[in-house]
């Protein structure tokens, strides 16, 4: 990869070997290994046995502004933004911090909003078959901020919502408050 990146530099007319470049290209492939790093994980490593037997709570479990970061398969710009998570158990619960290791394992790739929002949500519900998954994220996207339409103050967001929160406006009305900050109505 360093051998591609130097000639990246060479074809915008830089010299790769110049004082403040001639460590860029090991920078950069050591970069996109960590950007990346999400490829070399799989959703049972991430949650590594974290699912425990529950027969009591049967209510709301969320997890909100779980900070992210990822590269836009388009463009190879980053966007970033907050995921909030939720899921309503059938007789299993996950700990709390896996989560937001799902939404690190695929940020971590090369990405569209849409597609990691729905791949946090499957694999929530692969994991636990819960009664439901609610799964929004808001992100700001590089590619629209420093190119093309150069919109700097917009943000994308995306959701994938399934089992009954899909089904009910009530749970989705409730999911939907609970990541505004707002008690829900009762």
């Amino acid at each position: 990869m360093k051998e591609l990146i130097e000639g990246i530099l060479r074809e915008l007319g830089e010299d790769p070997k110049r004082e403040g470049l001639e460590k860029t290209p090991a920078r950069v492939e050591s970069m996109f290994h960590f950007l990346t790093s999400g490829y070399q994980q799989d959703v049972a490593e991430v949650l590594n046995g974290a699912v425990f037997a529950e027969d009591h709570y049967d209510q709301m479990v969320l997890v909100r502004d779980i900070d992210f970061y990822s590269l836009c398969e388009h463009h190879l710009l980053p966007f970033f933004g907050k995921a909030h998570v939720a899921y309503i158990p059938d007789r299993k619960i996950l700990g709390l911090s896996k989560l937001a290791r799902l939404v690190e394992m695929f940020s971590r790739r090369l990405q569209v909003q849409e597609r990691l929002t729905i791949q946090v949500a499957q694999a929530l519900h692969d994991a636990l078959l819960p009664k439901g998954v609610g799964v929004i994220m808001e992100a700001t996207h590089l590619c629209m901020l420093m190119r093309g339409v150069e919109k700097q103050n917009s943000k994308a967001v995306t959701s994938a919502m399934l089992g009954t929160f899909r089904e009910s406006p009530a749970t989705r009305s409730e999911f939907v408050d609970l990541v505004k900050g707002r008690s829900p109505a009762i």
